[in-house]
């Protein structure tokens, strides 16, 4: 690709206004936390912790 070729011409998909923003794929918590409070998340080397509070409330710490 040449230098001198505008940004909007690299990605079109991104610079049209008639595509339509992806959908995030939904999750309901209870496939996640199941009959428990909390549940530890590997993302590459941390390790996080999803915790639904009393109030159900939800939580995520490193």
């Amino acid at each position: 690709m040449s230098m001198n070729t505008p940004v909007a011409n690299q990605c079109p998909e991104r610079h049209q206004k008639n595509v339509p923003p992806a959908v995030p794929r939904m999750i309901d918590v209870r496939a996640l936390l199941g009959e428990d409070q909390l549940v530890m998340i590997e993302h590459g080397e941390c390790r996080y912790v999803l915790r639904m509070t009393r109030n159900n409330k939800l939580i995520l710490t490193k």
